[in-house]
Protein backbone atom coordinates (compact mmCIF):
# COMPACT_ATOMS: atom_id res chain seq x y z
CA UNK A 1 0.00 0.00 0.00
CA UNK A 2 1.18 3.64 0.00
CA UNK A 3 -0.19 4.68 2.91
CA UNK A 4 0.15 3.81 6.26
CA UNK A 5 -2.13 1.36 8.77
CA UNK A 6 -4.01 -0.97 5.68
CA UNK A 7 -7.49 -0.99 7.41
CA UNK A 8 -6.83 0.90 10.01
CA UNK A 9 -5.75 4.04 7.91
CA UNK A 10 -7.13 7.48 7.65
CA UNK A 11 -7.51 9.68 4.35
CA UNK A 12 -8.09 13.25 2.68
CA UNK A 13 -10.98 13.29 0.66
CA UNK A 14 -9.04 12.52 -2.56
CA UNK A 15 -7.31 10.04 -1.04
CA UNK A 16 -10.76 8.42 0.05
CA UNK A 17 -11.88 8.57 -3.73
CA UNK A 18 -8.43 6.96 -4.78
CA UNK A 19 -9.60 4.24 -1.71
CA UNK A 20 -12.97 3.85 -3.35
CA UNK A 21 -11.66 3.71 -7.35
CA UNK A 22 -8.56 0.75 -6.02
CA UNK A 23 -11.69 -1.27 -4.32
CA UNK A 24 -14.46 -0.82 -7.06
CA UNK A 25 -11.41 -2.58 -9.49
CA UNK A 26 -10.03 -4.89 -7.63
CA UNK A 27 -7.02 -5.27 -9.68
CA UNK A 28 -3.94 -7.43 -8.84
CA UNK A 29 -0.25 -6.72 -8.31
CA UNK A 30 1.73 -7.10 -11.38
CA UNK A 31 4.56 -8.70 -10.87
CA UNK A 32 7.93 -6.80 -11.26
CA UNK A 33 10.19 -9.28 -11.11
CA UNK A 34 9.01 -12.95 -12.96
CA UNK A 35 11.97 -14.62 -12.31
CA UNK A 36 11.76 -15.04 -8.20
CA UNK A 37 11.50 -18.66 -7.55
CA UNK A 38 15.17 -18.89 -8.86
CA UNK A 39 15.45 -17.84 -5.67
CA UNK A 40 14.01 -20.98 -4.04
CA UNK A 41 16.39 -23.76 -2.79
CA UNK A 42 15.73 -27.29 -3.12
CA UNK A 43 14.53 -28.15 0.49
CA UNK A 44 12.64 -25.12 0.63
CA UNK A 45 8.66 -24.70 0.22
CA UNK A 46 6.69 -21.44 -1.01
CA UNK A 47 3.54 -20.46 0.69
CA UNK A 48 2.24 -17.77 -2.32
CA UNK A 49 0.47 -14.35 -0.76
CA UNK A 50 -2.42 -12.46 -1.85
CA UNK A 51 -2.21 -10.77 -4.93
CA UNK A 52 -5.20 -8.83 -4.18
CA UNK A 53 -7.21 -7.29 -1.04
CA UNK A 54 -10.41 -9.47 -0.61
CA UNK A 55 -10.99 -7.59 2.98
CA UNK A 56 -13.17 -4.69 1.08
CA UNK A 57 -16.57 -5.38 -0.85
CA UNK A 58 -19.69 -3.68 -1.96
CA UNK A 59 -18.07 0.02 -1.82
CA UNK A 60 -20.83 2.59 -3.08
CA UNK A 61 -20.43 6.41 -3.24
CA UNK A 62 -23.03 8.95 -3.59
CA UNK A 63 -22.89 12.37 -4.28
CA UNK A 64 -26.28 14.44 -2.85
CA UNK A 65 -25.09 17.91 -2.56
CA UNK A 66 -24.64 20.23 -4.98
CA UNK A 67 -23.21 18.72 -8.11
CA UNK A 68 -21.43 21.75 -9.62
CA UNK A 69 -18.39 20.69 -11.71
CA UNK A 70 -15.83 19.58 -9.80
CA UNK A 71 -13.89 18.08 -12.48
CA UNK A 72 -10.98 20.23 -12.73
CA UNK A 73 -11.02 21.47 -9.14
CA UNK A 74 -7.44 20.45 -7.39
CA UNK A 75 -7.58 19.23 -3.45
CA UNK A 76 -5.98 22.92 -2.30
CA UNK A 77 -6.54 24.69 1.71
CA UNK A 78 -3.58 25.43 4.17
CA UNK A 79 -2.21 22.47 4.51
CA UNK A 80 0.15 22.09 1.72
CA UNK A 81 0.86 18.59 -0.18
CA UNK A 82 4.01 17.10 1.85
CA UNK A 83 5.72 13.54 0.73
CA UNK A 84 5.40 10.82 2.47
CA UNK A 85 8.35 9.61 4.67
CA UNK A 86 9.66 6.29 4.67
CA UNK A 87 10.32 5.18 8.19
CA UNK A 88 7.57 6.26 10.24
CA UNK A 89 4.27 7.69 11.08
CA UNK A 90 3.08 10.98 10.13
CA UNK A 91 3.45 12.48 6.71
CA UNK A 92 1.76 15.55 7.29
CA UNK A 93 2.65 15.87 10.67
CA UNK A 94 4.82 19.15 10.50
CA UNK A 95 1.81 21.00 8.66
CA UNK A 96 -0.38 19.51 11.72
CA UNK A 97 1.87 21.15 13.79
CA UNK A 98 1.34 24.45 12.95
CA UNK A 99 -2.42 24.40 12.43
CA UNK A 100 -4.93 25.15 14.71
CA UNK A 101 -2.79 25.41 18.12
CA UNK A 102 -1.69 22.92 20.74
CA UNK A 103 -4.22 21.73 23.11
CA UNK A 104 -4.72 20.62 26.75
CA UNK A 105 -2.08 17.97 28.46
CA UNK A 106 -3.72 16.11 31.34
CA UNK A 107 -0.48 15.11 33.55
CA UNK A 108 -1.91 13.64 36.03
CA UNK A 109 -5.69 12.34 37.08
CA UNK A 110 -5.42 14.88 40.09
CA UNK A 111 -5.48 17.43 38.05
CA UNK A 112 -8.60 16.42 36.42
CA UNK A 113 -10.17 19.40 37.96
CA UNK A 114 -8.12 22.07 36.72
CA UNK A 115 -8.41 20.70 33.04
CA UNK A 116 -12.72 21.03 33.86
CA UNK A 117 -12.59 23.93 34.85
CA UNK A 118 -10.59 25.07 31.41
CA UNK A 119 -12.74 23.60 29.67
CA UNK A 120 -15.87 24.60 31.01
CA UNK A 121 -14.64 28.16 31.09
CA UNK A 122 -13.96 27.64 27.04
CA UNK A 123 -17.48 25.99 26.79
CA UNK A 124 -19.31 29.66 28.22
CA UNK A 125 -17.08 31.74 26.01
CA UNK A 126 -17.64 29.95 23.14
CA UNK A 127 -21.45 30.08 24.09
CA UNK A 128 -20.99 33.85 24.63
CA UNK A 129 -19.76 34.28 21.27
CA UNK A 130 -22.00 31.81 19.51
CA UNK A 131 -24.86 34.32 21.55
CA UNK A 132 -23.43 37.79 20.23
CA UNK A 133 -23.07 36.38 16.88
CA UNK A 134 -26.25 34.90 16.13
CA UNK A 135 -28.47 37.48 15.28
CA UNK A 136 -25.90 39.15 13.13
CA UNK A 137 -24.82 35.60 11.17
CA UNK A 138 -25.60 35.81 7.53
CA UNK A 139 -27.81 32.71 6.16
CA UNK A 140 -24.63 29.72 6.06
CA UNK A 141 -24.27 29.08 2.22
CA UNK A 142 -24.70 25.66 0.80
CA UNK A 143 -21.57 23.38 0.42
CA UNK A 144 -20.77 22.31 -3.06
CA UNK A 145 -19.35 19.23 -4.19
CA UNK A 146 -16.22 21.31 -5.59
CA UNK A 147 -15.76 22.92 -2.23
CA UNK A 148 -15.35 19.30 -0.67
CA UNK A 149 -12.72 18.20 -3.14
CA UNK A 150 -11.03 22.19 -2.82
CA UNK A 151 -11.17 21.84 0.63
CA UNK A 152 -10.04 18.07 0.67
CA UNK A 153 -7.19 18.16 2.50
CA UNK A 154 -9.20 19.30 5.27
CA UNK A 155 -10.53 16.12 5.89
CA UNK A 156 -9.07 13.01 7.94
CA UNK A 157 -11.99 10.05 7.12
CA UNK A 158 -11.11 6.72 9.27
CA UNK A 159 -11.87 3.58 7.32
CA UNK A 160 -12.49 2.53 10.63
CA UNK A 161 -14.81 4.01 13.66
CA UNK A 162 -13.53 3.62 17.40
CA UNK A 163 -13.22 5.35 20.31
CA UNK A 164 -11.08 5.15 22.61
CA UNK A 165 -12.16 4.46 26.48
CA UNK A 166 -10.14 6.49 28.95
CA UNK A 167 -9.37 3.66 30.76
CA UNK A 168 -9.33 1.06 28.01
CA UNK A 169 -6.35 -0.83 27.29
CA UNK A 170 -5.02 0.82 24.28
CA UNK A 171 -5.04 4.58 26.64
CA UNK A 172 -3.02 2.52 29.24
CA UNK A 173 -0.65 1.30 26.27
CA UNK A 174 -0.21 4.50 24.88
CA UNK A 175 0.72 6.33 28.16
CA UNK A 176 2.99 3.33 29.40
CA UNK A 177 5.09 3.25 26.23
CA UNK A 178 5.34 7.05 25.80
CA UNK A 179 3.91 7.08 22.14
CA UNK A 180 1.00 9.63 23.88
CA UNK A 181 3.68 12.63 22.69
CA UNK A 182 2.95 11.87 19.38
CA UNK A 183 -0.46 12.37 19.29
CA UNK A 184 -3.38 14.83 21.03
CA UNK A 185 -6.73 13.65 21.64
CA UNK A 186 -10.04 15.26 21.87
CA UNK A 187 -13.12 14.44 24.62
CA UNK A 188 -16.41 13.09 23.26
CA UNK A 189 -18.52 15.81 24.71
CA UNK A 190 -22.35 14.12 24.57
CA UNK A 191 -23.35 10.91 24.30
CA UNK A 192 -27.03 10.70 22.23
CA UNK A 193 -29.87 8.05 22.75
CA UNK A 194 -32.26 7.56 19.53
CA UNK A 195 -36.03 7.27 21.07
CA UNK A 196 -39.39 7.92 19.58
CA UNK A 197 -38.13 9.00 16.20
CA UNK A 198 -35.71 11.60 18.00
CA UNK A 199 -32.24 12.23 19.22
CA UNK A 200 -32.06 13.03 22.82
CA UNK A 201 -28.65 14.11 25.23
CA UNK A 202 -28.38 11.19 27.40
CA UNK A 203 -27.10 12.04 31.24
CA UNK A 204 -24.16 10.18 32.34
CA UNK A 205 -22.40 11.75 35.14
CA UNK A 206 -23.74 12.87 38.51
CA UNK A 207 -23.91 16.43 37.38
CA UNK A 208 -25.51 15.89 34.04
CA UNK A 209 -27.85 13.96 35.98
CA UNK A 210 -28.83 16.45 38.39
CA UNK A 211 -28.58 19.16 35.51
CA UNK A 212 -31.44 17.18 32.99
CA UNK A 213 -34.46 19.07 32.06
CA UNK A 214 -35.84 15.97 30.29
CA UNK A 215 -35.65 13.61 33.64
CA UNK A 216 -37.78 14.05 36.70
CA UNK A 217 -36.88 14.28 39.88
CA UNK A 218 -38.10 10.98 40.94
CA UNK A 219 -36.08 9.76 37.39
CA UNK A 220 -32.83 11.00 38.46
CA UNK A 221 -33.10 9.31 41.68
CA UNK A 222 -33.71 6.34 40.19
CA UNK A 223 -30.79 6.69 37.79
CA UNK A 224 -28.30 7.80 40.47
CA UNK A 225 -29.63 4.59 42.06
CA UNK A 226 -29.35 1.76 40.03
CA UNK A 227 -25.36 3.58 38.47
CA UNK A 228 -24.19 3.86 42.18
CA UNK A 229 -25.43 -0.15 42.26
CA UNK A 230 -23.61 -0.83 38.86
CA UNK A 231 -19.96 0.68 39.99
CA UNK A 232 -20.09 -1.85 43.00
CA UNK A 233 -22.34 -4.74 41.47
CA UNK A 234 -19.93 -7.45 42.45
CA UNK A 235 -19.99 -6.89 46.05
CA UNK A 236 -23.93 -7.19 46.29
CA UNK A 237 -24.99 -10.67 44.05
CA UNK A 238 -28.16 -10.84 45.80
CA UNK A 239 -29.16 -8.18 43.57
CA UNK A 240 -28.67 -10.31 40.31
CA UNK A 241 -28.05 -13.91 41.01
CA UNK A 242 -31.43 -14.29 39.94
CA UNK A 243 -31.13 -13.00 36.98
CA UNK A 244 -28.14 -14.68 35.78
CA UNK A 245 -29.50 -16.45 33.30
CA UNK A 246 -31.54 -13.79 31.67
CA UNK A 247 -30.82 -10.79 29.20
CA UNK A 248 -29.52 -7.20 30.76
CA UNK A 249 -32.84 -6.22 29.32
CA UNK A 250 -35.07 -8.59 31.15
CA UNK A 251 -33.10 -7.23 33.98
CA UNK A 252 -33.47 -3.64 34.17
CA UNK A 253 -37.18 -4.22 34.04
CA UNK A 254 -37.07 -5.27 37.29
CA UNK A 255 -35.19 -2.67 38.74
CA UNK A 256 -37.75 0.20 39.04
CA UNK A 257 -36.49 1.94 36.26
CA UNK A 258 -39.39 3.96 33.97
CA UNK A 259 -38.99 2.94 30.33
CA UNK A 260 -36.81 6.33 29.00
CA UNK A 261 -34.24 5.05 31.42
CA UNK A 262 -34.21 1.49 30.25
CA UNK A 263 -33.82 2.59 27.02
CA UNK A 264 -30.61 4.79 28.09
CA UNK A 265 -28.58 2.59 30.26
CA UNK A 266 -28.72 -0.24 27.73
CA UNK A 267 -28.30 1.61 24.27
CA UNK A 268 -26.43 4.28 25.19
CA UNK A 269 -24.38 3.76 28.60
CA UNK A 270 -23.93 0.17 28.40
CA UNK A 271 -24.18 -0.34 24.78
CA UNK A 272 -25.42 -3.46 24.25
CA UNK A 273 -27.46 -6.23 22.75
CA UNK A 274 -31.91 -5.89 23.88
CA UNK A 275 -31.51 -9.78 22.97
CA UNK A 276 -28.04 -11.05 22.85
CA UNK A 277 -26.19 -9.82 26.15
CA UNK A 278 -26.97 -11.51 29.48
CA UNK A 279 -27.01 -9.60 32.82
CA UNK A 280 -23.50 -10.02 34.09
CA UNK A 281 -22.21 -9.01 30.56
CA UNK A 282 -24.51 -5.82 30.81
CA UNK A 283 -22.85 -4.91 34.28
CA UNK A 284 -19.95 -5.18 33.14
CA UNK A 285 -20.70 -2.94 30.44
CA UNK A 286 -22.48 -0.56 32.58
CA UNK A 287 -19.65 -0.10 35.01
CA UNK A 288 -16.90 0.18 32.47
CA UNK A 289 -18.52 3.01 31.15
CA UNK A 290 -18.92 4.46 34.55
CA UNK A 291 -15.59 3.88 35.69
CA UNK A 292 -14.19 5.87 32.62
CA UNK A 293 -16.25 9.13 33.43
CA UNK A 294 -14.36 12.27 34.71
CA UNK A 295 -11.00 10.82 34.26
CA UNK A 296 -10.33 13.30 30.60
CA UNK A 297 -13.99 14.80 30.84
CA UNK A 298 -17.73 14.01 31.25
CA UNK A 299 -17.53 11.22 28.81
CA UNK A 300 -15.62 7.81 28.80
CA UNK A 301 -14.37 8.65 25.53
CA UNK A 302 -11.39 10.16 23.66
CA UNK A 303 -11.44 10.65 19.86
CA UNK A 304 -7.75 10.93 18.33
CA UNK A 305 -6.87 14.51 16.15
CA UNK A 306 -6.78 14.04 12.53
CA UNK A 307 -8.59 10.70 13.37
CA UNK A 308 -8.12 6.98 13.62
CA UNK A 309 -5.38 6.28 11.44
CA UNK A 310 -2.77 8.49 14.09
CA UNK A 311 -2.52 5.77 15.87
CA UNK A 312 -0.53 3.53 13.87
CA UNK A 313 1.09 5.99 12.87
CA UNK A 314 2.27 7.26 16.08
CA UNK A 315 3.91 3.81 17.15
CA UNK A 316 5.34 3.72 13.38
CA UNK A 317 6.84 7.13 14.92
CA UNK A 318 8.76 5.52 17.83
CA UNK A 319 9.61 2.47 16.02
CA UNK A 320 11.53 4.57 13.64
CA UNK A 321 13.21 6.00 16.36
CA UNK A 322 14.72 2.86 17.35
CA UNK A 323 15.93 1.78 13.70
CA UNK A 324 12.80 0.04 12.85
CA UNK A 325 11.56 0.55 9.12
CA UNK A 326 8.66 0.42 7.30
CA UNK A 327 8.36 0.22 3.70
CA UNK A 328 5.19 1.73 1.35
CA UNK A 329 5.03 0.43 -1.73
CA UNK A 330 6.11 -2.81 -1.19
CA UNK A 331 4.96 -5.81 -2.05
CA UNK A 332 5.64 -9.67 -0.60
CA UNK A 333 5.38 -12.11 -3.24
CA UNK A 334 5.74 -15.35 -0.67
CA UNK A 335 6.83 -16.74 2.41
CA UNK A 336 10.00 -19.25 2.27
CA UNK A 337 9.71 -22.26 4.40
CA UNK A 338 12.82 -24.69 5.01
CA UNK A 339 11.29 -28.09 4.12
CA UNK A 340 13.29 -29.89 7.04
CA UNK A 341 12.54 -27.32 10.08
CA UNK A 342 9.09 -26.87 9.06
CA UNK A 343 10.10 -23.12 9.84
CA UNK A 344 9.36 -20.46 7.93
CA UNK A 345 13.45 -18.61 7.15
CA UNK A 346 12.59 -15.56 4.59
CA UNK A 347 10.18 -13.98 2.64
CA UNK A 348 10.51 -12.89 -1.37
CA UNK A 349 9.41 -9.39 -2.53
CA UNK A 350 8.30 -8.33 -5.78
CA UNK A 351 11.99 -6.58 -6.41
CA UNK A 352 13.04 -9.90 -6.69
CA UNK A 353 15.04 -9.63 -2.82
CA UNK A 354 15.10 -12.38 -0.19
CA UNK A 355 15.25 -11.26 3.36
CA UNK A 356 15.61 -13.51 6.19
CA UNK A 357 14.11 -13.49 9.72
CA UNK A 358 13.77 -15.48 12.88
CA UNK A 359 9.75 -14.70 13.38
CA UNK A 360 6.99 -13.18 10.46
CA UNK A 361 3.89 -11.10 11.75
CA UNK A 362 1.50 -11.44 8.73
CA UNK A 363 -1.96 -9.47 8.35
CA UNK A 364 -5.06 -11.93 7.60
CA UNK A 365 -5.69 -9.88 4.23
CA UNK A 366 -2.45 -11.03 2.86
CA UNK A 367 -2.82 -14.53 3.09
CA UNK A 368 -3.69 -16.10 0.15
CA UNK A 369 -7.65 -18.11 0.10
CA UNK A 370 -6.09 -21.49 -0.10
CA UNK A 371 -4.66 -20.89 3.01
CA UNK A 372 -7.69 -19.20 4.37
CA UNK A 373 -10.14 -21.80 2.90
CA UNK A 374 -11.56 -23.46 6.17
CA UNK A 375 -11.82 -19.72 7.86
CA UNK A 376 -15.06 -18.39 8.72
CA UNK A 377 -15.06 -14.47 8.12
CA UNK A 378 -17.64 -12.29 10.16
CA UNK A 379 -18.11 -8.63 8.17
CA UNK A 380 -18.49 -5.39 9.08
CA UNK A 381 -20.91 -2.78 7.38
CA UNK A 382 -19.66 0.77 7.46
CA UNK A 383 -20.93 3.97 6.02
CA UNK A 384 -19.21 7.27 5.93
CA UNK A 385 -21.32 10.62 5.97
CA UNK A 386 -19.99 14.61 4.96
CA UNK A 387 -23.40 16.41 6.22
CA UNK A 388 -24.06 20.31 6.80
CA UNK A 389 -25.37 20.13 10.50
CA UNK A 390 -25.35 18.23 13.53
CA UNK A 391 -28.12 15.31 13.97
CA UNK A 392 -28.40 17.39 17.81
CA UNK A 393 -28.15 21.06 17.22
CA UNK A 394 -26.92 23.04 20.45
CA UNK A 395 -25.42 26.47 21.80
CA UNK A 396 -21.94 24.85 20.57
CA UNK A 397 -21.03 23.80 17.08
CA UNK A 398 -17.85 21.96 17.88
CA UNK A 399 -19.47 18.42 19.86
CA UNK A 400 -18.28 14.76 18.99
CA UNK A 401 -21.02 12.70 19.44
CA UNK A 402 -21.67 9.31 19.63
CA UNK A 403 -25.55 7.66 19.27
CA UNK A 404 -26.44 4.21 19.10
CA UNK A 405 -29.52 3.58 17.04
CA UNK A 406 -31.45 0.44 18.63
CA UNK A 407 -32.01 -2.63 15.91
CA UNK A 408 -34.21 -2.35 13.84
CA UNK A 409 -36.20 -5.54 14.17
CA UNK A 410 -35.56 -9.26 15.57
CA UNK A 411 -32.04 -10.93 13.89
CA UNK A 412 -30.74 -6.94 13.00
CA UNK A 413 -27.98 -5.25 14.70
CA UNK A 414 -28.05 -2.19 16.55
CA UNK A 415 -26.17 0.60 14.69
CA UNK A 416 -22.84 2.85 16.54
CA UNK A 417 -22.90 6.38 15.08
CA UNK A 418 -19.95 8.87 15.65
CA UNK A 419 -20.32 12.47 14.35
CA UNK A 420 -17.26 14.58 14.65
CA UNK A 421 -16.70 18.44 14.42
CA UNK A 422 -14.01 19.93 12.26
CA UNK A 423 -12.10 20.50 15.36
CA UNK A 424 -10.96 17.08 15.69
CA UNK A 425 -9.56 17.97 12.16
CA UNK A 426 -11.13 15.52 10.21
CA UNK A 427 -13.39 17.91 7.84
CA UNK A 428 -13.31 20.96 6.64
CA UNK A 429 -15.70 24.09 8.34
CA UNK A 430 -19.42 23.97 8.59
CA UNK A 431 -19.45 20.68 7.67
CA UNK A 432 -19.24 17.35 10.12
CA UNK A 433 -18.51 13.71 9.44
CA UNK A 434 -20.36 10.61 10.36
CA UNK A 435 -19.36 7.15 10.61
CA UNK A 436 -21.96 4.74 11.42
CA UNK A 437 -20.93 0.28 12.26
CA UNK A 438 -22.59 -2.59 12.66
CA UNK A 439 -22.03 -6.52 12.38
CA UNK A 440 -22.95 -6.93 8.89
CA UNK A 441 -26.54 -8.89 7.86
CA UNK A 442 -26.40 -7.88 4.51
CA UNK A 443 -24.58 -5.47 2.42
CA UNK A 444 -23.49 -2.24 4.10
CA UNK A 445 -25.66 0.00 2.09
CA UNK A 446 -28.85 -2.54 2.87
CA UNK A 447 -27.68 -2.38 6.78
CA UNK A 448 -27.20 1.03 7.42
CA UNK A 449 -29.23 2.65 4.50
CA UNK A 450 -32.88 2.54 6.81
CA UNK A 451 -30.53 4.47 9.54
CA UNK A 452 -29.07 6.90 7.68
CA UNK A 453 -33.34 7.81 6.39
CA UNK A 454 -34.44 8.11 9.83
CA UNK A 455 -31.44 10.71 11.00
CA UNK A 456 -30.60 12.48 7.81
CA UNK A 457 -32.42 14.68 4.91
CA UNK A 458 -31.10 12.45 1.31
CA UNK A 459 -33.23 14.77 -0.78
CA UNK A 460 -31.79 17.14 -3.11
CA UNK A 461 -34.75 18.07 -4.86
CA UNK A 462 -35.90 22.08 -3.65
CA UNK A 463 -39.20 20.49 -2.73
CA UNK A 464 -38.70 18.99 1.05
CA UNK A 465 -41.13 18.42 4.01
CA UNK A 466 -40.88 20.44 7.42
CA UNK A 467 -39.89 17.52 9.21
CA UNK A 468 -36.76 16.52 6.52
CA UNK A 469 -35.50 20.48 6.60
CA UNK A 470 -35.04 19.82 10.16
CA UNK A 471 -32.42 16.85 9.61
CA UNK A 472 -28.99 17.54 8.22
CA UNK A 473 -28.37 17.47 4.76
CA UNK A 474 -25.74 14.35 3.76
CA UNK A 475 -23.55 16.01 1.16
CA UNK A 476 -21.82 12.77 0.51
CA UNK A 477 -21.91 9.41 1.41
CA UNK A 478 -20.01 5.91 0.56
CA UNK A 479 -21.44 2.65 2.04
CA UNK A 480 -18.54 -0.92 2.41
CA UNK A 481 -18.32 -3.78 4.09
CA UNK A 482 -15.03 -5.10 5.76
CA UNK A 483 -14.06 -8.37 7.22
CA UNK A 484 -13.48 -8.80 10.38
CA UNK A 485 -10.75 -11.21 10.80
CA UNK A 486 -10.56 -11.29 15.21
CA UNK A 487 -11.27 -14.12 17.09
CA UNK A 488 -10.05 -16.59 14.13
CA UNK A 489 -7.88 -19.15 15.42
CA UNK A 490 -4.48 -19.83 14.24
CA UNK A 491 -5.07 -23.41 13.50
CA UNK A 492 -7.94 -22.31 11.33
CA UNK A 493 -5.48 -21.29 8.49
CA UNK A 494 -4.09 -24.34 6.61
CA UNK A 495 -0.46 -25.21 6.61
CA UNK A 496 1.43 -22.51 8.50
CA UNK A 497 4.42 -22.47 10.02
CA UNK A 498 4.96 -21.95 14.31
CA UNK A 499 7.25 -18.89 13.84
CA UNK A 500 4.25 -17.32 11.60
CA UNK A 501 2.29 -15.49 13.86
CA UNK A 502 -1.51 -14.09 12.21
CA UNK A 503 -3.18 -10.99 13.27
CA UNK A 504 -6.60 -10.11 12.36
CA UNK A 505 -7.88 -6.56 10.81
CA UNK A 506 -9.94 -4.07 12.73
CA UNK A 507 -13.39 -5.49 14.82
CA UNK A 508 -16.47 -4.08 15.14
CA UNK A 509 -16.59 -3.08 18.44
CA UNK A 510 -16.34 0.54 19.72
CA UNK A 511 -12.88 0.24 21.66
CA UNK A 512 -9.47 -1.13 20.62
CA UNK A 513 -9.26 -4.26 23.36
CA UNK A 514 -9.10 -6.79 20.85
CA UNK A 515 -6.09 -5.09 18.72
CA UNK A 516 -4.18 -4.94 22.51
CA UNK A 517 -4.77 -7.84 23.08
CA UNK A 518 -3.92 -9.74 20.04
CA UNK A 519 -0.35 -7.86 20.00
CA UNK A 520 0.32 -8.46 23.36
CA UNK A 521 -0.32 -12.08 23.23
CA UNK A 522 2.11 -12.01 19.59
CA UNK A 523 4.80 -10.58 21.31
CA UNK A 524 4.54 -12.68 24.44
CA UNK A 525 4.46 -16.03 22.40
CA UNK A 526 7.75 -14.71 20.54
CA UNK A 527 9.67 -13.48 23.30
CA UNK A 528 7.98 -15.14 26.73
CA UNK A 529 10.87 -12.88 29.32
CA UNK A 530 10.55 -10.01 27.95
CA UNK A 531 8.32 -6.41 28.66
CA UNK A 532 5.45 -5.85 26.52
CA UNK A 533 5.93 -1.85 25.49
CA UNK A 534 8.64 -1.01 27.95
CA UNK A 535 8.33 2.86 28.59
CA UNK A 536 11.17 3.72 25.86
CA UNK A 537 14.66 5.53 27.31
CA UNK A 538 15.51 8.91 25.28
CA UNK A 539 17.30 8.20 22.59
CA UNK A 540 19.80 10.69 23.60
CA UNK A 541 20.42 8.56 26.98
CA UNK A 542 21.66 5.50 25.11
CA UNK A 543 24.68 4.28 25.11
CA UNK A 544 26.00 2.13 21.86
CA UNK A 545 29.02 -0.24 21.81
CA UNK A 546 31.64 0.63 19.40
CA UNK A 547 30.76 -1.89 17.25
CA UNK A 548 26.97 -0.94 17.37
CA UNK A 549 25.83 1.73 15.00
CA UNK A 550 23.21 4.32 16.19
CA UNK A 551 19.94 3.77 14.04
CA UNK A 552 20.74 7.65 12.82
CA UNK A 553 24.56 6.59 11.26
CA UNK A 554 22.49 3.36 9.90
CA UNK A 555 20.49 5.93 7.50
CA UNK A 556 17.29 5.49 9.37
CA UNK A 557 16.91 9.33 10.13
CA UNK A 558 14.39 10.11 7.55
CA UNK A 559 11.77 9.10 10.07
CA UNK A 560 9.07 12.87 10.79
CA UNK A 561 10.23 14.51 13.75
CA UNK A 562 8.02 14.05 16.97
CA UNK A 563 5.49 16.85 17.61
CA UNK A 564 6.47 18.87 20.42
CA UNK A 565 4.81 18.06 23.49
CA UNK A 566 1.63 20.58 24.58
CA UNK A 567 1.87 23.28 26.89
CA UNK A 568 0.07 22.67 29.95
CA UNK A 569 -2.01 25.91 29.20
CA UNK A 570 -5.04 25.15 27.37
CA UNK A 571 -4.76 27.07 23.84
CA UNK A 572 -7.46 29.30 22.48
CA UNK A 573 -8.64 26.52 20.18
CA UNK A 574 -9.47 24.61 23.26
CA UNK A 575 -10.87 21.09 23.93
CA UNK A 576 -7.86 19.17 23.09
CA UNK A 577 -6.11 16.68 25.09
CA UNK A 578 -2.85 15.15 25.21
CA UNK A 579 -2.28 11.91 27.67
CA UNK A 580 0.65 11.04 29.59
CA UNK A 581 0.83 8.72 32.78
CA UNK A 582 0.11 9.93 36.48
CA UNK A 583 2.81 12.15 37.98
CA UNK A 584 2.66 9.42 41.02
CA UNK A 585 3.25 6.31 38.67
CA UNK A 586 7.06 5.64 37.94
Amino acid sequence: RSYYGGNWASFSFSGLLSWIKENQQKTDIGDECEDWRKLILENEDVISLSKKDRTIQHVEDFCFGDQDSAEDVEEAGALPKLPVFGAAGDHEGAARDAAEGSGTEIASEGDSSHSSALEEATLESRKAEAASSESSAPEPKKITYSQIVREGRRFNIDLVSKLLYSRGLLIDLLIKSNVSRYAEFKNATRILAFREGKVEQVPCSRADVFNSRQLSMVEKRMLMKFLTFCLDYDQHPAEYQDYENSTFAQFLTTQKLTPSLQHFILHSIAMVSETGCGTLEGLQATKKFLQCLGRYGNTPFLFPLYGQGEIPQCFCRLCAVFGGIYCLRHPVRCLVVDKESGRCKAIVDHFGQRISANYFIVEDSYLSESTCANVSYRQISRAVLITDKSVLNTDSEQQVSILTVPPEGPGKPAVCVIELCSSTMTCMKDTYLVHLTCPSTKTAREDLEPVVLKLFNLNTEGETENEELEKPRVLWAVYFNMRDSSGVEKNAYDGLPSNIYVCSGPDSALGNDCAVKQAEAIFQEMFPTEEFCPPPPNPEDIIYDEDEIAPEEAGFSNSPEPKPESPTEESSSGGNTAIKKDDNEE
